[in-house]
């Protein structure tokens, strides 16, 4: 069984989260320089074995798709090209965000603490990723 992992794709920065190989435990893995993502893919998955990539779909509360989506789009084009044996599903991924910023806050983190925004990234993907875990069961 190989590991699932899960992509909150930003403008500027995207989280990973990445599960145990038994695909139990969802955990943050990093916060990567979305123009160095496809990169950090490429190389993740010559040393780890990566069953399914999971994108979040950013929509609106209407289930329209978001504007970020249009990014997003040319990226798993992308992604496809250059892993092609990794299948790609996508996630509602609405409330992330603020879901995050609320974990972080609950876990005690301080003020300053709170303002780093590349966490918050990464505990989008782990939600994302918890999500999708959750779902299968």
């Amino acid at each position: 069984m190989g590991r699932i992992l899960a992509i909150d794709y930003g403008g500027k920065r995207t989280g990973v989260a990445v599960t145990d190989e038994l695909q139990i435990i969802a955990s943050g893995l990093t916060t990567v320089d979305t123009k160095e993502l496809l990169q950090f893919l490429k190389n993740y998955t010559r040393t780890e074995k990566v069953e399914l990539i999971l994108i979040g779909e950013p929509k609106q509360m209407d289930y329209s798709p978001s504007e970020s989506e249009a990014l997003i789009r040319p990226f798993i084009a992308k992604l496809k090209k250059q892993l092609p044996d990794i299948p790609i599903q996508r996630v509602d991924e609405r409330f992330t965000s603020k879901i995050a910023f609320q974990t972080m806050i609950d876990s005690g983190l301080k003020k300053q603490q709170r303002k780093n925004k590349a966490l918050i990234d990464e505990i989008s993907a782990t939600l994302i990723l918890q999500s999708y875990l959750y779902s299968k069961r």
